[in-house]
């Protein structure tokens, strides 16, 4: 299956587009949705992420008019943790982001919960010859874009995992995104953790080779990357809203793994991405159908017991899931979709 989809073309992706009917992949209302009680608003915001891993909330925009919203809005946010300051005065409503970095959001008593596990792994650490594993990673130098960025914390938490001291072991060096894949190739910087487009581009450009791919490589395989989240009032005042969105980005998760070309194409269509063929690779190498399988509580505990035991945030996992998790829409969604 997995070379099957590898394999599919750019010419793949448009016939797909063609002979796929909207109705019939994005399944639009039912008569259990009219059923259900009516929206407490018609008007949705989101955050534009520009993360082709986060492709579900974008292919869910249809669904999601489908689901009763009239209005639904995309925000873009330059500066490092914007969204997270438009999540907290609502201009936000539902968003998505890496666990750790959620966990890290949490701690400092923002206003968000999190509601369930958006995909599994899109982060792939790419080392020179000479990082083989790890813990080869002590003394050696890694380029990410930014400290308490999602690479930054995820390869935090994985030296944590095997024993080094994300602090002091390894020197953090923070690079554009093009640049950092420049330095690799060039031996300036030893390894690299990236995410969609990246590991695709340089694996395309045949640049340093995978050391970790947290899609197929224990434990990180095991966990979710990408975790949904709301701002907490707009669940309280909106739960029937809330289960909407969260029931069309399952949904939409559903068409990333079954309909990759068309997942692809609505990437590239909402500006998300240039490249088809790197999104459609993502599509490819993401499992984006393990919400049904995976307890997102489990994801939860695991990192943010390797950010508690690095010292990057004060609160114990107990603490962190008493005060931020909402798993009653997403047990809900599991009963009514099953596969």
């Amino acid at each position: 299956m997995r070379e099957r989809r590898e394999s599919v073309s750019r010419r793949q992706i448009v016939r797909g587009l063609v002979a796929t009917g909207a109705a019939a992949v994005l399944r639009l209302p039912t008569r259990a949705i009219a059923a259900e009680a009516p929206l407490e608003t018609t008007k949705l915001t989101l955050h534009h992420s520009l993360s082709i891993c986060q492709a579900p909330q974008y292919v869910a925009e249809e669904l999601l008019r489908g689901e009763g919203f009239t209005e639904v809005k995309f925000l873009t946010f330059e500066e490092s943790g914007g969204v997270y300051k438009a999540l907290g005065a609502g201009t936000v409503d539902i968003s998505n982001d890496f666990a750790p970095v959620v966990l890290t959001e949490l701690d400092k008593d923002s206003p968000i919960v999190v509601l369930g596990g958006l995909h599994v792994g899109c982060f792939e650490l790419i080392g020179t010859d000479r990082v083989r594993a790890i813990r080869d990673l002590r003394g050696k130098t890694v380029a990410v874009r930014g400290l308490g960025t999602p690479p930054h914390l995820f390869l935090a938490s994985m030296l944590a995992y095997v024993g080094l001291n994300p602090r002091t072991d390894i020197t953090w060096v923070t690079l554009p995104s093009a640049e950092a894949m420049e330095r690799l190739a060039e031996r300036k910087v030893d390894a690299l953790m990236g995410f969609p487009p990246e590991p695709q581009e340089l694996r395309a450009r045949k640049i340093g080779h995978v050391v970790v791919n947290s899609s197929r490589d224990r434990p990180w395989s095991q966990y979710f990357c990408c975790m949904t989240i709301a701002n907490r009032e707009f669940v309280r005042k909106c739960p029937v809203a809330t289960k909407r969105v969260l029931r069309a980005f399952m949904k939409a998760s559903d068409i990333c793994a079954s309909q990759p070309d068309r997942a692809a194409r609505t990437l590239v269509t909402k500006g998300v991405t240039k490249r088809a063929d790197y999104a459609l690779q993502t599509m490819a190498d993401v499992p984006y159908d393990k919400w049904r399988q995976f307890d997102p509580e489990d994801t939860v505990r695991f990192y943010a017991l390797r950010l508690y035991e690095t010292g990057m945030i004060k609160g114990t996992p107990k603490k962190l899931i008493a005060q931020g998790v909402d798993w009653r829409f997403l047990n809900e969604l599991k009963r009514e979709l099953k596969a």
